[in-house]
């Protein structure tokens, strides 16, 4: 009888209740879906799709500082060639009134006779030669005068070779004139015995060559107003007869081209 009883344990009635025991784990309402890569990789599980709001970050962009010096610097520039730009136009403006109210034109020049006043051989074996040039001058120009500086140049060449040079004397040539200048020019030139056979030989043809080169400084006058000087450049290839002293020299052909150099 007493071999089938039990012993039940003693309940202490003063001891605290014994904690609730911990709710079992519930499986989620969203299943956990696994998803295999391209390259079929069952590693690679892509996350769960959950209810979060899509967000997207935009990266904010600052303003750079403002460079004053640089601001400064090219609007400098700006107004330097605003003002070069605007000075072209004035003066391009001024030379367009100038040349309708003036009409400048060049001056024209000609070779009127050449006269042989010596060319002989030195005992140095240099040749030296006197020619006379007449040369007239025409100015065609209404309103324009021409002042004829100092620091002219006349010479006359045999191919290479100068024989001889002079200088227009200085003087003012006014509205629509013309003046004849007569002009001496002397020279020597080195190796004179070829030279001379050769201007000899060329004589006996009737033909010989020469080659009056012209540079004149001058002033314009536009009214009263006088400017600054230029310079008259001319080229005359003249065709003589013959060169013999104490004559005067057919021209048969002149050939004069003239043109102004600032």
């Amino acid at each position: 009888m007493t071999e089938n009883q039990r012993i039940h344990p003693v309940v202490d009635m003063e001891a605290p209740p014994a904690p609730a025991p911990a709710p079992a784990p519930t499986r989620p309402l969203v299943p956990r879906v696994s998803f295999k890569s391209e390259k079929g990789d069952p590693s690679q599980l892509q996350q769960p799709i959950t209810n979060q709001p899509f967000t997207r970050t935009v990266p904010v962009m600052y303003p750079r500082p403002h460079n004053k010096k640089r601001s400064c610097f090219c609007k400098c520039i700006c107004w330097t060639i605003s003002l070069i730009i605007l000075l072209l136009i004035i003066i391009a403006a001024i030379g367009g009134i100038l040349y309708l109210v003036f009409k400048p034109k060049i001056p024209q020049y000609s070779v009127d006779n050449l006269r042989i006043s010596d060319l002989r051989l030195n005992f140095d074996m240099s040749l030296y030669a006197r020619f006379n040039v007449r040369i007239t001058a025409v100015n065609p120009n209404k309103k324009i005068g021409i002042y004829y500086e100092k620091g002219s140049r006349l010479s006359v060449w045999y191919k290479n070779t100068q024989l001889c040079q002079g200088s227009i004397p200085k003087f003012y040539q006014g509205h629509q004139n013309k003046t004849v200048l007569d002009v001496a020019l002397t020279g020597q030139s080195q190796y004179g015995n070829t030279l001379m056979s050769a201007i000899q030989e060329a004589a006996q043809t009737g033909r010989i060559p020469l080659d009056l080169k012209i540079k004149v400084p001058v002033s314009v006058k536009l009214g009263k107003l006088k400017l600054r000087k230029v310079k008259i450049l001319g080229d005359c290839l003249l065709i003589v007869d013959s060169l013999s002293a104490n004559s005067l020299v057919r021209i048969k052909a002149s050939t004069c081209k003239f043109g102004l150099k600032l």
